[in-house]
């Protein structure tokens, strides 16, 4: 998968999910102000995005996913092997 297809899937799902506007998901945004979540809220996104792209976020991980291109970034890398 192209990472620009992928960034436009995660965005889609996230706006669908989150109830959001697509044009706030800017990559260098932080993830739980701008999707206004909690802790409950992560893990929400964390099984969205494990359940599109078969992916698994360990917990220990997830902390240094902050922004949107930190999560692109990390769904690129593990679901094409790089």
């Amino acid at each position: 998968m192209e990472k620009t297809e992928l960034i436009n899937k995660v965005n889609e799902a996230l706006a669908e999910e989150f109830e959001i506007e697509i044009s706030t998901l800017i990559p260098d945004a932080n993830i739980k102000d701008t999707l206004d979540i909690d802790s409950l809220g992560l893990v929400d996104m964390v099984a969205l995005v494990e359940s599109l792209f078969g992916v698994k976020i360990q917990a220990q991980e997830i902390t240094s996913i902050l922004t949107f291109e930190n999560l692109y970034d990390y769904i690129y890398k593990n679901i094409n092997g790089k």
